[in-house]
C-alpha cells in the first residue's frame, strides 16, 4: 500500500525523474516509512536522496540518539545524511515563540538550508492522514486564513522547490505496518503521548470517535483538503483582478484602498482582499494574525464610521479616513509647530508648504489660496499652527462661530491630515483662516483707504 500510495502521487504531482530530493526523517515510523519507500523506487526514478534530520536538543541523550539512529541508517544504505543539532530552547527565549512554534521554524530553516545547498527539487516529509485531520479540526476551533482551513498542503512551494507530503491519505497504523514488513524498529518520541501539547489533545480525544464512524476518515479530510485549496486558488486569482480597482496607493508596506470600490466586492472576495494586503505588508504573517483580525477590519469598513483606528500584531496600524483605508507601519504621529508671524515675508510651514506674508492697500480678488484682512482687526503677531482642542472660528457669511473639529468633517478632510493641517490665528487667538478649507470672518469688504494684510499660500502638495 506504502510503495503503491508513493508512486501514485509522484505521478499525480508530475515529480520528474533525476529529481533530488530531500527527506526531513525524525526515526520515527512515519518517516522512516518515508525514507525507506523512496529508497525503494531510486533507481526506478533514478532518484538523489538526502536524508535531512534535526535534533531539537529537548530531550538530552534520548534524542541525541535519534541523530545517531538516522545517521546510521543512512550509512547502512549508502544514502546521503545531514544532521543538524539546534539549540531551540534558546530560540524560544530570543523570539517568544511556544516550543512547538520554535522548533518548526527551526526545522523548516534547517531543511531550506540543506534544499540550496544540494540544489534540490523538493523536500519530502512525512505526514499521514491523522495528522491533517488534527490541523484541520484545531484550525477551525481556534481560527485560521481561509487556506489555511485546507489544513495541510500535499504540495506547495519551500525554499527552492517544493514540498510533497505523499502520505496525507494514508493512517499511521499503515506506516507502523509498513516499517515491521521491512525490519524497521523506529525511534519513538514520549512526547507524543503527554495532553500538555493540543494537537496531542486532539489525536487522543478526538481521532478514536472519527476513525470509529468512518475507518477511512482521512480520505474524506484529504479530499476536502484538495477542494478547499482548489477553490481557495480560483477565488484569490479573482480577488487580484478585483484587487487592481481598489488599491489607491501601494508603497513598501503600505496599502491604501477605495473603500467604496472594496464594498462592491463580493463579501468572499473582501475577505482575501485583506487578507493579500496583509501578506503583501507584513511580507510574513505573524502567528498572532487571526481571522479575527480580518474580520474586525471588515466590520469596521462596512459600518459606515467615517474614521476609526485599530492595531495589530507587530506594530501594524489599519486607519479609515472617509473613503481611504490605510494598512501601514508608520503610525500617524502629529508635529506640533507653532510660527510666529512678526512682519512680511515667506515663512515655510513644511518642506513642501509655506506662505507668504505681504501688507498692502490695494483691493485683491477673494482666491481659495489667499486671505486678506484690515490689519486693525487684528493683533500681531499672527500665528501659524496645528489646531487644538475646542478651537471655534467664526466664519466669513454665517452669524456664530463652528468647531474646527466640524469643519474638517463637513470639508470630509482625510483623518491623516487634520492634526497637521495649518491654522492661521492673530496673538488674541482669533482664528483667520484655514488655508484652503474655511475663510473667517475677519476677510470682508474693505474701503480702498484700509491697510491690508494679505496672507497667501506659495507652495502646496496636500
Amino acid at each position: 500500500m506504502v510503495i503503491n500510495t508513493l508512486k501514485d502521487f509522484i505521478k499525480q504531482n508530475s515529480i520528474q525523474s533525476s529529481s533530488i530530493i530531500v527527506i526531513g526523517v525524525s526515526g520515527g515510523p512515519d518517516s522512516m516509512a518515508l525514507a525507506h519507500s523512496f529508497l525503494s523506487i531510486k533507481d526506478e526514478y533514478d532518484f538523489k536522496l538526502i536524508i535531512a534530520h534535526v535534533d531539537h536538543m529537548f530531550r538530552g541523550q534520548e534524542s541525541l540518539e535519534d541523530l545517531e539512529y538516522v545517521s546510521k541508517w543512512c550509512e547502512m544504505n549508502s544514502i546521503q545524511f545531514e544532521g543538524g543539532r539546534l539549540n531551540v530552547n534558546k530560540f524560544i527565549e530570543e523570539s517568544g515563540l511556544s516550543s512547538q512554534q520554535a522548533a518548526r521554524e527551526c526545522r523548516y530553516r534547517f531543511f531550506g538550508d540543506i534544499m540550496k545547498k544540494y540544489e534540490a527539487n523538493y523536500l519530502a516529509l512525512g505526514h499521514h492522514g491523522e495528522d491533517q485531520i488534527e490541523t484541520i479540526l484545531m484550525r477551525l476551533v481556534r481560527g485560521s486564513s481561509t487556506i489555511g482551513y485546507a489544513g495541510i498542503r500535499e504540495k506547495r512551494s519551500f525554499s527552492n522547490g517544493e514540498i510533497l507530503r505523499p502520505f496525507l491519505e494514508l493512517r499511521k497504523q499503515d506506516l507502523i505496518h509498513y516499517c515491521r514488513e521491512q525490519g524497521i524498529i523506529p525511534r519513538i518520541d514520549p512526547s507524543n503521548e503527554k495532553d500538555v501539547y493540543t494537537r496531542n489533545r486532539f489525536r487522543h480525544n478526538m481521532l478514536p470517535f472519527i476513525f470509529e464512524e468512518n475507518p477511512t476518515a482521512q480520505k474524506r479530510f484529504q479530499q476536502f483538503s484538495r477542494h478547499q485549496v482548489e477553490d481557495e486558488l480560483y477565488l484569490m486569482e479573482l480577488t487580484k483582478d478585483k484587487l487592481n480597482t481598489v488599491i489607491k496607493n501601494k508603497q513598501k508596506q503600505a496599502v491604501t484602498i477605495d473603500i467604496s470600490q472594496f464594498l462592491k466586492m463580493p463579501i468572499s472576495l473582501q475577505r482575501r482582499c485583506i487578507q493579500l494586503i496583509l501578506e503583501y505588508v507584513y511580507l510574513h504573517i505573524p502567528n498572532g494574525l487571526t481571522q479575527g483580525h480580518i474580520n474586525s477590519i471588515l466590520t469596521l469598513l462596512i459600518n459606515g464610521k467615517t474614521a476609526w483606528e485599530q492595531h495589530l500584531p507587530e506594530g501594524l496600524f489599519v486607519y479609515r479616513s472617509y473613503n481611504d483605508c490605510t494598512f501601514t507601519f508608520e503610525p500617524m504621529n502629529v508635529k506640533h509647530y507653532t510660527i510666529s508671524i512678526t512682519e512680511p515675508g515667506v515663512y515655510p510651514i513644511s518642506n513642501d508648504f509655506s506662505i507668504k506674508v505681504e501688507l498692502t492697500n490695494k483691493s485683491l480678488e477673494p482666491k481659495n489660496d489667499t486671505f486678506v484682512c484690515s490689519i486693525k482687526d487684528v493683533s500681531f503677531p499672527l500665528i501659524v499652527r496645528n489646531r487644538k482642542n475646542g478651537d471655534r472660528m467664526s466664519l466669513k457669511g454665517m452669524n456664530g462661530s463652528k468647531k474646527i473639529k466640524d469643519i474638517f468633517i463637513d470639508e470630509k478632510m482625510k483623518q491623516s491630515l487634520r492634526d497637521e493641517w495649518p491654522i492661521v490665528t492673530d496673538s488674541l487667538n482669533n482664528i483667520l483662516w484655514i488655508p484652503f478649507v474655511k475663510k473667517s470672518a475677519f476677510e470682508r469688504n474693505f474701503s480702498t483707504d484700509e491697510s491690508l494684510i494679505a496672507i497667501q499660500v506659495v507652495s502646496k502638495s496636500f
